[in-house]
């Protein structure tokens, strides 16, 4: 029972990296989609 108990502490900190890492890739996209807008803006400026 101890051992079942012990396995789920596991994959729970592996859904932590996991979010992190999600929130890193929605931070880089969202920075990559400013610069891009407004590249675009001084362009057509």
């Amino acid at each position: 029972m101890a051992v079942k108990r012990k396995s789920p502490t596991i994959p729970a900190k592996h859904a932590e990296e996991v979010n992190k890492k999600a929130i890193l890739w929605v931070g880089g996209v969202l920075l990559l989609f400013v610069i891009i807008v407004s590249t675009l803006l001084i362009v057509n400026g």
